[in-house]
């Protein structure tokens, strides 16, 4: 009898932000990627008298540890915050490193590690109980990103849980997004103004300082985004490039100080690449506060803004609550799809190969569309509903 496999266990960003309602006692845990929405509530599994072990990528563990601390800064000794400093350091006691495509053995299961094209380590994970193979996609990107290759896997399977996060969007190809936002910002930069750039720490961070170097765009780095760099370069078998890599970590300018420095530099020809990505804190609310009242300026974001956040709010508005107070912004605001995820084209290029596996599709806003769609042209595919119970 195989023993119990837990599949990420994550938080939700918010105000306040959510937890998992219940927290469950696996006999171990696979981990696909190292977001909070995948990995932000793991250190409260060890909280009990249960310690099951935590596999994972190399990349994925590290981003979990500064993600955890992350959360105790912001959250920790509140109601909402459901693990201790204690559980974070119990986490490297339980944790089990894993390369791509070596199968390991958890809770009576084989599991392989395939690259998802996601972030740095980010996997799909195969597990065998030794009558069904099912494949769990994790986030996942079939097209390049400068940072890491698409998912070339496509693994032999009984079942496919599938990510569904864009299936109803296309992107542009990501060199025209590329082109139109280094063109933005050197218009700005020629201007004599200065752009912020907010983007999320992982991934995303390291995607546009890649950009900046590639297009020589001058720019500085800020917030946990830094720290994550830093990490990521000492895993270069988990990126694209590891010398595209250092080069962009050298042509950037880490911030040291506080905000006196960083008033200093918001008066600077360059682009500022900070956190957060939806400017939900972090040094984005020193940044855009200062660059805020010249049009001349510009705000850049580079990924989806969530509804309810400032960044939204901005997009839509042309002013946000930044810092407890409202204000509105004359700088121009842009957004850029620099998405991580594959959209509407890669998720069926993706499941091409699982035409007669069945298909549960999760991770999403429009699950049961999506689901519909690939009934409509012949997949048996469904969207459980929470706390259903589903048995291949």
């Amino acid at each position: 009898m195989n023993d119990s496999l837990l599949l990420d266990f994550g938080m939700l960003t918010g105000t306040p932000p959510q937890f998992p309602v219940e927290t469950p006692e696996p006999d171990a845990v696979v981990v696909s990627h190292g977001h909070l929405d995948h990995v932000g509530a793991l250190p409260g599994l060890l909280s009990g008298a249960n310690r099951p072990d935590i596999h994972w990528t190399p990349p994925t563990y590290e981003l979990t540890l500064t993600l955890a601390r992350d959360t105790l800064k912001l959250h920790g000794g509140t109601l909402h915050c459901p693990f201790t400093e204690n559980d974070v350091k119990r986490v490297t006691e339980v944790s089990r490193t894993h390369g791509y495509r070596e199968t390991f053995e958890a809770a009576g299961h084989d599991v392989t590690f395939y690259n998802a094209g996601h972030i740095p380590g980010s996997a799909h994970v195969l597990i065998d109980d030794g009558d069904t193979r099912l494949l769990y996609t994790g986030d996942f990107h079939t097209d390049d990103q400068r940072l890491v290759a698409g998912t070339t896997a496509r693994p032999d399977a009984d079942v496919v849980i599938c990510e569904s996060t864009y299936s109803d969007v296309e992107h542009d190809p990501r060199a025209a997004v590329e082109a139109r936002f280094a063109q933005s910002v050197k218009t700005t930069l020629w201007e004599g103004g200065t752009v912020v750039v907010p983007a999320f720490a992982i991934g995303r961070t390291q995607e546009i300082l890649l950009v900046c170097e590639a297009h020589d765009i001058p720019c500085y780095v800020d917030g946990m985004g830094k720290q994550v760099t830093e990490m990521l370069r000492q895993y270069p078998e988990f990126v694209r490039d590891a010398d595209a890599l250092r080069r962009a970590k050298s042509h950037a300018r880490f911030v040291t100080g506080r905000d006196g420095q960083r008033k200093r530099i918001a008066d600077q020809n360059a682009a500022i690449v900070t956190t957060s990505g939806m400017l939900s804190g972090g040094p984005a609310m020193t940044y855009v506060p200062a660059i805020r009242a010249n049009p001349t300026n510009k705000v850049a974001m580079t990924g989806y803004q969530v509804e309810g956040t400032p960044g939204r709010d901005l997009l839509e508005t042309g002013s946000a609550e930044l810092d407890g107070r409202r204000m509105p912004v004359s700088a121009q605001v842009e957004q850029y799809d620099f998405s991580a995820h594959a959209d509407r084209d890669g998720l069926r290029d993706f499941l091409d190969a699982y035409t007669d596996t069945p298909v549960v599709v999760n991770h999403g806003d429009r699950c049961e569309a999506f689901a519909a769609a690939l009934e409509t042209d012949g997949f048996d595919a469904t969207a459980p509903a929470h706390g259903e119970e589903h048995t291949y």
